[in-house]
């Protein structure tokens, strides 16, 4: 019997790697006699450069940038593929919400330039093509951060450059392009939502305050967003208010704007490159999961990508999951044949994280009980 791991990563506790490897040595242990095929996978949010290199054989490039607020400097970096002179940036490495504290989150002070900073560090490198990772942000700045490390200068009414912060996209009257834009290549953001950026679904209301944001403070970054695409509308004569473009507090608008970027469902790109369905095709079962379960999973994250796969070639999936909102009608109805949580019996969320490796190996073993030996 063949099965595929394809695991994406457990926020605070397990990476994608890590967690593929101990769903492996839990099956093999219940059940020697299989093939198992360890796909970690991630769909452009946090671990996508992890696990693109442990993919397709990359390497880690260290650069210290700005971190999520202006007075913050972090260590980051980016993933290098030297044969196709390709790099995958990131975004929470450098401007990701978990470099700060609670106290810290607030999305009028946070800003992209870091991560601004790591697509210059790759265009120096030599990158022709570059895959920008937008999830995991602190960030509702539009882009401007990023766009202002790379050269863009945005100006108040007074014609003065202005810090680029969420708070500040109000005030922004004019955007002035760098001489050497022409010198940026081929970006795509890898988006792992499908939001737009403006409105009730946008980057301010659903995920203002996610980072921090009050709800008067949802208000003032609408307000900053819709400034922001009226003046790229009027001055660059680009439209960014889009499907996907809500992504990291907007920062997806702004590579369109800024950086000509094009964007692309994360999950389905990384799938292309990993080669992951040919192994799926050829599998008995296949098995992802991640730490939250719940109706966002079944639409352009790592599950959803993977389960339209499986319907494809006919393999049944199960899901390993930290926890899970969904109901057996509703995860069947996406092909899904079942789901198994790490959290029972209302177990604390922080036993849960630290325990995450027994836990998760305890229900591998579950499901080879349940499926494996009766086979």
């Amino acid at each position: 019997m063949k099965i595929v791991v394809a695991m994406d990563s457990f926020k605070g506790s397990l990476t994608a790697v890590r967690a593929c490897q101990i769903t492996a040595d839990a099956l093999t242990s219940a059940c020697g006699s299989l093939e198992i095929v360890q796909k970690p996978i991630a769909d452009g949010g946090e671990g996508t450069a992890l696990t693109m290199i442990t993919a397709m054989n990359g390497e880690w490039i260290s650069v210290t940038v700005t971190g999520p607020m202006p007075d913050i400097i972090v260590d980051a970096g980016f993933a290098w593929f030297e044969k196709d002179k390709m790099a995958v940036v990131e975004m929470a490495s450098a401007s990701g919400l978990p470099l700060l504290t609670p106290q810290q989150r607030n999305p009028l002070k946070t800003t992209t330039v870091g991560t601004g900073q790591l697509v210059n560090a790759a265009i120096e490198k030599g990158a022709k093509r570059i895959m920008l990772a937008v999830g995991g942000s602190a960030t509702v700045d539009g882009g401007i951060g990023a766009a202002a490390a790379l050269g863009w200068q945005f100006l108040d009414e007074n014609s003065k450059p202005l810090e680029p912060t969420g708070g500040n996209l109000l005030e922004i009257k004019k955007i002035i392009p760098p001489a050497n834009l022409s010198q940026i290549p081929e970006i795509e953001v890898l988006c792992d939502v499908e939001n737009k950026l403006l409105g009730t679904a946008g980057a301010a209301s659903v995920f203002g305050p996610q980072k921090g944001a009050t709800p008067e403070m949802v208000i003032q970054l609408e307000k900053g967003l819709t400034n922001l695409t009226d003046i790229v509308r009027r001055q660059l004569g680009k439209e960014i208010d889009i499907c996907y473009a809500g992504a990291a507090g907007g920062l997806a608008a702004g590579a369109v704007a800024f950086m000509n970027a094009k964007l692309v469902s994360g999950i389905d790109t990384i799938i292309k490159c990993t080669g992951i369905e040919s192994d799926i095709q050829t599998a008995d079962w296949l098995i992802t999961g991640e730490g939250s379960f719940d109706s966002q999973s079944l639409s352009g994250k790592v599950i959803s990508g993977l389960a339209k796969i499986a319907r494809r070639t006919k393999t049944k999936i199960a899901v390993f999951a930290g926890s899970s909102s969904l109901t057996k009608l509703q995860y069947q109805s996406h092909g899904i044949t079942d789901v198994f949580v790490l959290r029972k019996n209302n177990m604390p969320l922080e036993y849960a994280i630290t325990h995450s490796e027994q836990l998760l190996a305890g229900i591998a073993i579950e499901f080879a009980r349940k499926y494996l030996f009766d086979d």
